[in-house]
Formats: C-alpha cells, sequence, structure tokens
C-alpha cells in the first residue's frame, strides 16, 4: 500500500456475545486500492467488514477512517466518511421502485464530486434504465445486486465495500458486475472485495488478504498467493 491508509484497523478483536470472532486483525487500504478479502465460509471476512463499518464494534483495538479513529462509531458517522457498502443480501426495499433507490441515495462525495450521477449509474448498469419504475422486489437477484451497486456509487465514494460480490449470480450477470468494478477501479474508487472467485478477484485486486479463523494467514499479491499452491488448497479449496 502505496500513501496513508483510507481505513485502517489496528488489532481487531471482535466478539459475537462469548464468540471470539476476530483475533488481532491488522488491516489497511490505500486510497485508490482495490483489496480482494477472502477466506472460506465462517473465517470472518463479514465480521472484519462490519468493524470496519461499526455495525459490530469490536471489542479491542482501533479503527481509522482518514487517519481519524472511528472506533465504536455510529454506521452513518463512518458512511458519511466516503464509505459505501453493498451488503450480502442486497438490502434492497421491495416497495421501492429503482429510480426511487438511486434518487434516494443520491449526494455528493466528501470533497463535492459528483462523479457517479443518477445517469452514470444507469448507463453502468443498461439493464436498471428498463426498470426505473419496477420495485426492488419485481426485480431478479442479479438486478437487485446491480441496483445495490449503483445505490452505493451515487453517493460518489472514496471507497466501496462488497460482501459477497456476485455470489449466487448467473454467469454473465457476475460477468458484468466484474466489467463494472473494473470501471469503478480505474475511476479512482478504492475497494474492498470478498469474492469465492479468485480468477476474477486476482485478475482486478492491487493485494489479496486471506482469513483464517479470524487471523491474516496471507496479506500479498495475487501473483505471490497462486505460488502457494499448498496455502490456496487449505485456506481457500482451489
Amino acid at each position: 500500500m502505496s500513501g496513508p491508509a483510507l481505513i485502517e484497523a489496528k488489532g481487531l478483536h471482535t466478539f459475537y456475545g462469548p464468540s471470539h470472532i476476530l483475533h488481532g486483525v491488522d488491516f489497511a487500504v490505500g486510497r485508490g486500492e482495490t483489496i480482494g478479502l477472502m477466506g472460506r465460509n465462517g473465517m470472518g471476512k463479514t465480521t472484519l467488514l462490519r468493524s470496519l463499518l461499526g455495525l459490530t464494534p469490536p471489542r479491542a483495538g482501533e479503527v481509522l477512517v482518514n487517519g481519524r479513529s472511528m472506533t465504536g462509531a455510529k454506521p452513518h458517522v463512518v458512511a458519511r466518511q466516503g464509505i459505501a457498502f453493498v451488503p450480502e443480501g442486497r438490502g434492497i426495499f421491495a416497495s421501492l421502485t429503482v429510480r426511487e433507490h438511486l434518487v434516494m441515495a443520491a449526494r455528493p462525495g466528501r470533497d463535492g464530486s459528483r462523479h457517479w450521477t443518477f445517469e452514470r449509474a444507469l448507463a453502468s448498469f443498461p439493464r436498471l434504465a428498463e426498470r426505473l419504475d419496477h420495485g426492488g422486489g419485481q426485480l431478479s437477484g442479479g438486478e437487485q445486486q446491480m441496483l445495490t451497486i449503483a445505490r452505493a456509487l451515487t453517493t460518489n465514494p472514496d471507497l466501496l465495500i462488497l460482501d459477497e460480490a456476485t455470489e449466487g449470480l448467473a454467469p454473465l450477470v457476475a460477468r458484468e458486475i466484474w466489467s463494472t468494478l473494473r470501471l469503478i477501479r480505474e475511476g479512482g474508487v478504492a475497494a474492498i472485495i470478498v469474492d469465492k472467485n479468485l480468477a476474477a478477484v486476482s485478475a482486478i485486486a492491487d493485494r489479496v488478504v486471506v482469513l483464517v479463523k479470524g487471523r491474516v494467514a496471507f496479506a500479498g499479491s495475487a501473483a505471490d498467493l497462486k505460488k502457494q499452491p499448498e496455502s490456496l488448497h487449505r485456506h481457500l479449496g482451489v
């Protein structure tokens, strides 16, 4: 990572009740950097994201955004620092139309920029333009994921966080999502991408971080990870 961290975790210990999930995790994303966050199910990936976002505050350790301590801050306060979240399960409102989702979320970035307008979001996902007056509950799973990403982008974030970016999507839709993520990367927006597709993650990520039982088992380039076949098989089942 070059330059100061946009978001950083230092020694995070996060619990669900008595269950100790994260064990002293250090993690950082630089401005404009794309990180692939990987690991088998139940290894702490979503918990790390929730800890960064204030949804599940850590019991020990520190979260910093733009160098400012945000440990224990409310999720909406973290979001206002230029962080957008695409959660697993998508979080679509069934009663709101595609248009209403995008208009409701739209706001300038922290620096006042409006690079991701309503029109640009629709241009990136043409299928949504055909569904503008459809309710969220009427969309397919792939269309809902497109809408969730488009909605996040219209907040003009510095960092986009995607949990299970293409989980359960048809291959054609998944390719469309990856294509858009490459454009987002080229536009300078940083990203944390959780996904099981190592090839797709490797093609876009600057670095890959692998979690195993709440600890960082690997942090480095995708090329370096591929040179460790035993680690790939043991930690990712590849």
